[in-house]
């Protein structure tokens, strides 16, 4: 009589015992901390943004990733099975969107860590770390300056300018460099300088264009992306 199956064994679930270990308050305690700190990378990344184009979407899902991340620790914290089958269906994530700038590669990987920390409950090490981070990010992207190269594009139809040209750069660079150089049909050529100006002085080109035999001069500021 052992074997007999009772009312109450009917209606036990795996999923109830699940719901009742399940603590609201911590887990609400979590996700508040990831959105605090998910807010406070948003603030960061736009004060210390100094890229070409500005995405408020992606740093508003900084914010949401943050959130997730934590909700994704909270739920395999404790079931090892869920963990292996999380990992399995992340797997086939695929991320299309390209990363052109290093630093929001640094910002995402900040976002994924202190969703971690904030999930698996580790709430003053990800308040304490961040503020760390945040702190040294403002500092040396705001107050150290690093002076960025220019590119110098300069078409023209006689070599003999060359030497005029260069004359120019060299006056008016603390340091240039020639970068390539192409020869076109009709007498064309094209030369390309990576030069650093004297105290951001860039009227010199106006000379450039001015010279008899150049067709045009391009200036572009390098930072990791070109802006002309």
């Amino acid at each position: 009589m052992d074997n007999l199956t009772t009312f109450t064994d009917i209606f036990k679930s795996s999923f109830i015992e699940k719901t009742t270990s399940f603590s609201l308050i911590d887990s609400l305690i979590g996700l508040v901390v990831a959105f605090a700190i998910g807010l406070f990378i948003y603030f960061v990344y736009k004060k210390t943004f100094s890229g070409v184009v500005y995405s408020h979407s992606f740093n508003v899902s900084l914010i949401i990733m943050s959130m997730a991340t934590a909700l994704i620790i909270m739920g395999i914290s404790s079931n090892v099975l869920l963990s292996l089958g999380m990992v399995g269906a992340l797997s086939i994530v695929r991320f299309r969107t390209p990363i052109k700038d290093p630093m929001d590669l640094v910002y995402l990987f900040w976002t994924i860590v202190s969703g971690i920390l904030a999930g698996a409950g580790f709430i003053p090490l990800v308040i304490l770390g961040s503020i760390l981070i945040g702190a040294v990010m403002i500092f040396f992207v705001n107050r150290i300056s690093a002076e960025n190269p220019y590119l110098l594009v300069i078409k023209y139809n006689d070599v003999a300018i060359e030497k005029s040209l260069d004359h120019i750069i060299t006056q008016n660079s603390s340091k240039h460099v020639v970068k390539s150089k192409s020869s076109m049909p009709n007498n064309d050529f094209e030369v390309t300088y990576e030069i650093r100006v004297k105290d951001q002085n860039t009227q010199f080109i106006n000379s450039i264009s001015e010279i008899d035999k150049v067709k045009s001069a391009i200036m572009l500021s390098y930072d990791g992306n070109f802006t002309a």
